[in-house]
């Protein structure tokens, strides 16, 4: 039976002998072209930019038919608090178009 010494001494042999492996594979990922990579995420960021776009008129499209519709609930039951309730639902729905579209021209997709 090995003793604690010498399964010790041989992972630290097998550690030993993978090094010159993990050096030849750091050395290749890092000799690659980095701008390669970045020109990659770039056209996929993009790619994707205009579908997020989109997406966020959509989801102001569905927040400010929701807030028509409380608001709308809420002056039929005569409560006081109307007013609020729509200035704060159509501030989110003008806030999320307007966000989209800074975006959009910004970025220039």
């Amino acid at each position: 039976m090995k003793t604690f010494k010498a399964k010790a001494a041989a992972i630290a042999r097998r550690i030993t002998a993978l090094f010159p492996l993990m050096l030849l594979s750091i050395q290749h990922s890092m000799a690659q072209d980095g701008n390669a990579g970045i020109n990659e995420a770039t056209t996929q960021v993009k790619s994707y930019f205009a579908t997020g776009t989109n997406l966020m008129y959509a989801i102001g499209a569905v927040v400010g038919l929701v807030g028509a519709i409380k608001v709308y609930k809420k002056w039929n039951d005569g409560e006081h608090d109307t007013g609020k309730v729509a200035s704060s639902w159509f501030g989110s729905c003008i806030f999320l178009v307007v966000v989209a579209t800074v975006l959009k021209s910004f970025f220039g997709v």
